[in-house]
């Protein structure tokens, strides 16, 4: 298999950058760029369609090497310009063109860990957040990863960055409100568990069984739409001076304790 060599701007470079900052362009594209070897090496695992792999002309290692030798992508030696800026901040040696997946909620039902939570993130506003809170659910054996309502994209570079490739080990939808989740949920005997400040203890909540946990907006909390349909909230115990957790940071804690009751 031959290589492609791009050495200035053209059209194809241009869409590929695009995929950094321009959501609709993702999405019309249903694709996404993936910068390093943690990530990649994870999409890859995780059966990830990889279009594209993207490195600068001179560059080795052993390990871009050997993915790219492998590799059922087609392969693009660009400038060290160029590829700089593709690369992130830190530089990754190797970008990947990856396809984005079906956001049907039918694929809830095809996950690789069907019996672990899914994991419903409701308008976030925060990509870093959507990847602390992926790198949890990856962490604490949840299913799914369901980013509902108008929120910042899962498939954001910033996102993925942050879940360190945790991302890839989860079905991630994008669903534009509860109704697909909610008749999945039941359909499927699954219980709805909220968070808030307001609910129930966390350890008094039943999180054993088949449970979707819905997290709410960093600011705003659970959408009235999410609290109509859960068959219960949990609180998290806090002593101390802040007012509230970190949204992700709040999923992360009932993910443990729904673990701990799995045992």
């Amino acid at each position: 298999m031959h290589d492609l060599r791009i050495t200035r701007e053209n059209a194809r470079f241009q869409q590929w950058e695009a995929l950094l900052t321009n959501r609709s362009k993702r999405h019309r594209n249903r694709e996404l760029l993936v910068q390093g070897v943690r990530p990649i090496t994870r999409a890859v695992e995780e059966g990830w369609t990889v279009r594209a792999l993207l490195r600068a002309d001179g560059t080795s290692s052993g390990w871009a090497d050997e993915l790219w030798a492998s590799t059922r992508a087609e392969r693009v030696v660009l400038s060290p310009e160029l590829h700089a800026r593709l690369s992130g901040k830190e530089g990754a040696e190797l970008v990947a063109v990856v396809e984005m997946p079906d956001d049907g909620v039918a694929r809830l039902a095809d996950s690789s860990r069907p019996h672990g939570p899914v994991v419903v993130f409701d308008r976030p506003t925060s990509p870093g957040n959507i990847g602390t809170l992926a790198r949890s659910a990856d962490a604490f054996g949840a299913s799914a990863l369901v980013v509902t309502g108008h929120a910042a994209d899962p498939y954001d570079p910033q996102a993925v960055r942050a879940s360190t490739g945790s991302l890839f080990a989860l079905t991630v939808l994008r669903v534009p409100g509860p109704g697909p989740v909610v008749e999945h949920a039941h359909a499927h005997g699954y219980r709805i568990v909220g968070t808030d400040e307001d609910g129930s203890p966390l350890a008094d909540v039943d999180l054993a069984g088949r449970v979707v946990i819905v997290v709410g907006n960093e600011t705003h909390g659970l959408s009235s739409g999410w609290r109509a349909v859960c068959d219960d909230v949990a609180s998290i115990a806090m002593v101390g001076t802040a007012s509230s957790l970190n949204a992700a940071v709040a999923g992360s804690i009932v993910l443990h304790e729904a673990l701990r009751q799995r045992g």
